[in-house]
């Protein structure tokens, strides 16, 4: 028989073990959660959330720290929590049937569930009484109850029309290849929808999008699109500069709570620092621009001062899942300053601050401040003054109380961040950035693996199998350490890392789902799609993956998996605007520039001018004298001229004419 308690004291996750001290009679997803269920004829509650998350603090204080409301829980229904970082693929099966019902998704989700995991109702945050026009939690929990008591037959209707959807979410979409007026047309059409004063995509509240301008700016440089790279180009710049930017210790936050970039929520993800990095050093690399370069710098600073995991016993660091956006558990109180607290801390400095930092007596936001920066920089002695500043309220904040961490590592958030670092190291000429990518490379490698297998979540121990988007994301992270050292190993380990996921997750037609075919524990319909969300989809990560190892392999089994991948989604229509990464592998497959150096004389001028391209179609690929590779590789028969290095740019796998010249080579990958 399954005790009567809460069991979340015997996980690791950060998000779970927050809720371990709740009255709540908690259990982890699995098996024995299911069975208990089935065991009783109760309904599953289920709760989905993530450490960093503001409301799901707030339902857990209002409602699972409170003895009734957890009593009531407990009697009536098999309680579940679920960490959604932990388990995506749970976490999309389960929003999807949210969105089926007509409801905005968003976290705590809390979804009811029948004993064989299939969905019937739902929502997000509940008050714990009326409010804002919802019904108490409690009163929730009594119709709901009640409805599983009196009304089996709805019940049962609403798990199988549920059921049917969220299968047919999980079919493919077939089609013929995309062409480049497709990509046109996508572009065309998600350009329509930026702000074009504010930057970004819509109105409040306002994500980075990453994904999105990711495809703008290859598809810049693809059909020398100006306005889709100036899209990027002021997305950046806007953020750089908002309150969504965190002016003191570095790192963008979530998103912005306004249209304008000023007051974020204010929890740091990794994955958005890492997407957001990859876009500074590709916007920069085309054109460099001092405050893209600074910010950078500042949030590469921030990873590795706050986001680092203590070293493993080979000293080697992963990055933490995120930062929270509570102090003493009120939103922002970190971050934000009363113009009082300002004043005492600066002096005579202060007011100058306040005009450049949008400091006001009255506070900018809920009676404190929101550091923005209101003009671009000034005179150098005006910024270093600023400069010292900030330092001096740096060094005060770090006196409070800081947010909570959330350090479990997630494979596919390091492979994100690993990319980007590998890229930034090139672009901003940061060699310790690259060591910083390839350590947790080693880590992740070591540490988050089962039985041979990589993981999703580790913390200590793996708590989570891995799924198509650690695969797809840590064969990227290999590529990109493979381009910026030449290290074959990583090539290696790219290959083993795409064949495993296409046994673990591929289907007949050369598709992949999220989750692999051995995974007992999935409810409904095994995942699978190619939509991008916050971060990429696997499925166009691992589209891209195929791509990129084509064109430095020249192995045509890579083509015919990335032609076959995007073909089982290329039938979508619009919709294909809602997976921007599968468009720029797309893209990537028909495109892609093999730039190969020979030789070793005058090489690293040639692979630094390589590495930072602008262009992310660039692949970049080294032979000492052509003869360490075999025939159907770029590199094959590529030799130094007279002695000296020289680059070949390859297209289509024709190589051009050699250049020892890095400036020439700069001007013919230029955006």
């Amino acid at each position: 028989m399954v005790p009567a308690e809460n069991l979340l004291s015997r996980e690791t996750s950060p998000y779970l073990l927050q809720h371990a001290g709740n009255p709540v009679h908690w259990r982890p997803w699995g098996h024995e959660a299911l069975a208990e269920a089935k065991a009783l004829d109760k309904p599953i509650l289920l709760s989905i959330g993530y450490a960093a998350c503001h409301w799901c603090h707030v339902m857990a204080h209002e409602s699972f720290e409170n003895e009734a409301t957890a009593a009531l829980m407990n009697r009536l229904f098999v309680n579940v929590k679920i960490d959604r970082e932990e388990r995506p693929d749970i976490d999309h099966i389960y929003m999807s049937a949210l969105h089926a019902m007509g409801q905005q998704g968003g976290w705590p989700l809390t979804m009811f569930i029948a004993p064989d995991g299939s969905p019937f109702w739902g929502g997000t945050y509940f008050p714990p009484e009326p409010r804002w026009g919802r019904p108490s939690f409690p009163q929730v929990l009594e119709a709901v109850h009640a409805a599983w008591r009196d009304k089996s037959d709805s019940i049962s209707k609403n798990t199988t029309a549920l059921g049917r959807h969220l299968a047919s979410l999980s079919a493919t979409a077939p089609g013929a290849p995309i062409r480049a007026d497709d990509l046109e047309s996508f572009a065309g059409a998600l350009l329509n929808q930026v702000d074009p004063t504010y930057g970004g995509i819509g109105d409040a509240p306002k994500f980075p999008n990453a994904p999105i301008f990711r495809f703008l700016w290859q598809e810049g440089v693809r059909a020398d699109n100006a306005d889709a790279r100036d899209a990027v180009r002021h997305l950046l710049a806007a953020m750089c500069q908002g309150g969504i930017y965190d002016h003191l210790g570095g790192g963008f936050a979530r998103y912005s709570t306004d249209a304008q970039w000023h007051v974020p929520h204010f929890e740091k993800m990794l994955y958005d620092n890492a997407q957001i990095l990859e876009l500074l050093a590709l916007a920069h690399a085309a054109r460099p621009f001092g405050l893209f370069a600074q910010r950078a710098r500042e949030t590469v600073g921030w990873l590795l001062r706050e986001m680092l995991t203590e070293p493993d016993a080979r000293g080697d660091c992963a990055f933490a899942a995120a930062q929270d956006a509570d102090q003493e558990g009120e939103e922002g109180l970190f971050y934000t300053w009363t113009s009082g607290e300002i004043r005492a801390a600066l002096g005579d400095a202060a007011l100058e601050f306040a005009e450049a930092y949008d400091v006001r007596e009255e506070g900018n936001w809920e009676g404190r401040n929101v550091l923005r920066r209101l003009a671009q920089a000034g005179h150098p002695v005006e910024e270093a003054a600023l400069a010292q500043s900030r330092q001096v309220l740096f060094d005060l904040r770090e006196n409070r109380p800081k947010p909570a961490r959330d350090d479990k590592v997630l494979v596919d958030w390091n492979g994100l961040m690993i990319r980007a670092l590998a890229r930034a190291a090139a672009v901003f000429d940061a060699p310790q950035w690259l060591e910083a990518a390839q350590s947790a490379f080693r880590f992740v490698d070591r540490a988050a693996r089962e039985n041979g297998r990589l993981a999703h979540a580790w913390r200590g121990r793996v708590s989570a199998i891995g799924q198509l988007d650690d695969y797809a994301s840590f064969a990227l992270a290999a590529l990109a350490l493979f381009e910026a050292t030449g290290e074959r190993d990583y090539l290696d380990h790219a290959q083993t890392t795409a064949r495993a996921a296409q046994r673990l997750f591929g289907d007949a037609d050369g598709s992949l789902f999220l989750t692999a075919a051995d995974a007992a524990d999935v409810p409904v319909a095994r995942p699978r799609h190619a939509r991008d969300n916050a971060t990429p989809s696997g499925v166009g990560m691992m589209a891209e993956a195929f791509a990129r190892l084509w064109h430095l392999t020249g192995d045509a089994g890579w083509r015919d998996a990335g032609e076959k991948l995007i073909g089982a989604f290329s039938g979508a229509g619009a919709a294909l605007a809602l997976s921007p990464t599968l468009l720029t592998a797309s893209d990537l497959l028909e495109r892609a520039a093999v730039v190969v150096v020979a030789g070793e004389a005058g090489a690293e001028e040639l692979l630094r001018a390589a590495l930072r391209s602008p262009d992310p179609a660039a692949c970049v690929l080294r032979t000492k004298d052509g003869a360490d590779w075999p025939p159907e590789s770029p590199a094959y028969g590529r030799s130094p001229v007279e002695g000296r290095a020289a680059a070949y740019v390859c297209r289509a796998m024709v190589c051009g004419l050699p250049t020892t010249d890095a400036r020439a080579l700069t001007a013919e990958l230029g955006a």
